[in-house]
C-alpha cells in the first residue's frame, strides 16, 4: 500500500505539473481529484469540528449556539428554488458580522501595531538599544513618512516635497519587491519538495 500511495501520488504530482505544457485531460483529472478530495476533507472537518465538538457536545452548556444552527439551516434553503431568497438574511448576518470582526483584527494588527512601530523611541526609555535597532526605527519613520507623502497628491510633486515623495516611492518599491520575492521563494519551495519527492521517494535516485 505504501508503494501503491506513492505512485499515486507521482501521478498526480506529474499530472499537475503537466500544465506547464498545455492544458490536457490529465491535469483536469488531477485537479478535479484535488477539489473532491479537499472538499470532501473540509467538509468532514467542519462537521465534527463545529457541528459535533461545538454545537452537540456544547449546546446545553450555550444555548446561543441554536441561533447559528437556524442561521445554517436558512442557508441550505438557497437549495430550494421558490424560498431560495430566504437563504439571503443569515448570508447577510454572515458578512456583516465577519466585516466587523476583521475590521477590528487588521485595524489592531495593520494600523495600530503600525502606527506604534513608527513612533516608538529610537533607543528606548532606558537608552539601550543597539544601533542597529536605532537604525531600523529610522527607516521604519523615513519610509513612512516618505509613502504617505507620495500618496499625497492635493500639493504638486515638485522641489522638496517631490524629492520626498521620490523616496517614498523606492520604499514602496522594494516592499513590494520583497513581497513579491517571498511569494516567489514559498513557491519554489513547494516545487522542490514536489521534485525531491519525485526523485527520492518515487523514483529513488537520491538516497
Amino acid at each position: 500500500m505504501d508503494h501503491f500511495a506513492v505512485w499515486i501520488a507521482a501521478f498526480l504530482t506529474m499530472g499537475i505539473v503537466s500544465f506547464l505544457y498545455k492544458d490536457n485531460p490529465w491535469y483536469k483529472l488531477s485537479e478535479a481529484i484535488f477539489v473532491g478530495i479537499s472538499a470532501g476533507y473540509w467538509f468532514i472537518a467542519l462537521f465534527w469540528d463545529s457541528i459535533y465538538s461545538k454545537f452537540w457536545l456544547g449546546k446545553e452548556a450555550d444555548p446561543f449556539l441554536w441561533v447559528g444552527v437556524f442561521l445554517g439551516v436558512l442557508m441550505l434553503l438557497r437549495l430550494i428554488p421558490k424560498i431560495g431568497w430566504i437563504s439571503r438574511w443569515p448570508l447577510a448576518f454572515i458578512v456583516g458580522c465577519t466585516s466587523g470582526l476583521y475590521l477590528i483584527n487588521f485595524l489592531a494588527s495593520n494600523l495600530m501595531r503600525q502606527v506604534q512601530a513608527t513612533i516608538q523611541p529610537l533607543f528606548g526609555p532606558d537608552f539601550g538599544a543597539s544601533l542597529y535597532a536605532a537604525v531600523g526605527s529610522i527607516v521604519i519613520v523615513v519610509g513612512t513618512f516618505s509613502g504617505l507623502v507620495y500618496f499625497f497628491f492635493s500639493k504638486e510633486h515638485k522641489g522638496a516635497f517631490g524629492a520626498t515623495a521620490k523616496l517614498g516611492i523606492w520604499f514602496i518599491m522594494i516592499t513590494f519587491g520583497a513581497s513579491f520575492g517571498y511569494t516567489v521563494m514559498s513557491r519554489m519551495s513547494l516545487l522542490i519538495g514536489r521534485i525531491d519527492f519525485l526523485l527520492t521517494d518515487w523514483l529513488g535516485l537520491i538516497r
